[in-house]
């Protein structure tokens, strides 16, 4: 059976500073981050899809509404760890694998853009 690597992207923005880090982003600033998702998972013997794009785009936009327009270092999560596109990148995949535990696909890696020069990637 074939297996597929399947991608949908959405946007956010939010603000955040890093303590301790010394230098801008120490202070307040805010970015508008892109955020792709990559699922894999088998055809159905149907021939059908995989999985619906546009279930993937709900079940991110539900992840992402907890982000956007937000001061990211006041969510919880970000409490006790920094607020580095490293960290969000965490907790995308933490937040959107709660949600796609009944899907057929597997949740393979989030993809953070915090500018459209820089991203970081994270999967487990």
């Amino acid at each position: 059976m074939s297996v597929f690597t399947l991608c949908v992207k959405d946007s956010f923005s939010a603000a955040h500073r890093l303590p301790g880090y010394h230098g801008k982003c120490e202070e307040l600033h805010g970015h508008n981050f892109q955020v792709e998702i990559f699922v894999k998972g088998q055809q159905p013997e149907d021939g059908g899809m995989v999985i619906d794009f546009a279930v993937l785009k709900r079940r991110l936009r539900e992840v992402l509404d907890a982000l956007d327009h937000k001061f990211i270092n006041e969510i919880p999560f970000f409490r006790e760890r920094a607020s580095s596109s490293e960290y969000v990148a965490v907790y995308v995949f933490r937040e959107l694998k709660k949600l796609m535990t009944e899907t057929t696909v597997f949740l393979v890696e989030v993809r953070i853009w915090e500018s459209d020069t820089a991203w970081v990637a994270y999967g487990e």
